[in-house]
């Protein structure tokens, strides 16, 4: 019981950090285009962002039986802890920089970085594992192709405007695609710390199937909107004006398509990374715009961090499991 009350601990301090980490991905857009001032915008995401946690529970189920099996798992509390803790450690270390990393990544990479390090590479469930990975890579591909096109068509639409009433009404409806973009986050992203709590629990023998209960849907949901309310200014800089300088119209294709993609892993039961297709819709958009207007240097270097997320989380998950099982 002692595991378990640590585990809850530190899977909220992760909601917490995840909510002001990924709160920028939210409502970047909406900020840097002067759609909604930064105050409001915080606490407009910070309460969709708590009514899309207690949407559903499919991604949790995902979270807590498809990277392993709870039921089968040696030292399953431990597990959880090291992969909290290289979780949490990875999203204050990128955070600081300003770096629009992962969360979901972090805590997907750690959590099979630490039941390598108990089990052995056979206790994944490389099948699941494999699925989850699948969709964290073809979620921004697709966020990608979808802000172009989406982009696209505003463009014919909007072609005989003129720029000033085309600012007008995009900065408008980007109150609420920024709020749709908020909803999608929580919806998607707050599951996540459902589903690691959820593990534990089975793993430590408490409960016997991957059902959330509401107790734990009403603590990540709270805790995410609270950590959205703090804010993540370093990263909305980053994901707001140094990729591309957004437009009205830009930050709304870019809420649009980031939702749309969202929404339907969700609904498919699939963890995405949030910060990765938000990022890439803002790219897609741009480059429907105008290709040279994206900063592809900049690009890469998020790109590159997406790219190392994975193998670090769970090298670093592994030793903090081999440190910690020395004493428990």
């Amino acid at each position: 019981m002692t595991l378990i009350v640590i585990i809850v601990i530190f899977a909220l301090i992760f909601d917490f950090i995840n909510g002001f980490h990924d709160t920028a991905n939210a409502i970047a857009t909406s900020v840097s285009t002067k759609a909604l001032p930064p105050r409001f915008a915080v606490f407009y995401a910070a309460v969709l962002n708590l009514v899309g946690a207690l949407t559903s529970t499919a991604v949790a189920k995902s979270i807590g039986g498809k990277i392993a099996d709870p039921l089968h798992i040696q030292n399953g509390p431990i597990i959880v802890i090291a992969a909290l803790i290289s979780a949490i450690a990875w999203g204050l270390i990128t955070w600081y920089y300003g770096i629009p990393s992962s969360s979901s990544h972090a805590l997907i990479g750690s959590l099979a970085g630490a039941v390598i390090a108990s089990s052995g590479m056979n206790a994944l469930n490389w099948s699941g594992f494999t699925q989850i990975i699948e969709a964290l890579v073809i979620s921004p591909v697709l966020a990608l192709l979808v802000g172009y096109v989406i982009m696209w068509i505003l463009k014919l639409t909007v072609r005989n405007v003129s720029p000033h009433r085309v600012n007008k009404w995009f900065r408008f409806f980007q109150i609420f695609s920024a709020g749709l973009q908020s909803f999608s986050h929580g919806g998607n992203d707050a599951q996540k710390t459902m589903g690691i709590i959820v593990f534990a629990l089975v793993a430590g023998k408490f409960q016997t199937d991957l059902s959330v209960p509401l107790s734990v849907k009403l603590a990540a949901a709270v805790s995410m909107g609270l950590g959205t309310s703090v804010g993540g200014w370093r990263i909305i800089k980053t994901v707001g004006s140094k990729i591309i300088k957004l437009e009205p119209i830009n930050g709304f294709a870019s809420d649009l398509t980031s939702s749309v993609v969202i929404q339907s892993a969700t609904a498919l039961g699939m963890p995405v990374s949030t910060t990765h297709v938000i990022s890439s819709s803002i790219m897609g958009t741009g480059a429907a715009k105008r290709f040279r207007a994206v900063k592809w240097g900049v690009a890469g270097r998020i790109v590159l961090t997406w790219v190392i997320t994975l193998p670090i989380t769970g090298l670093l998950a592994g030793f903090c499991y081999k440190c910690i099982s020395l004493f428990l």
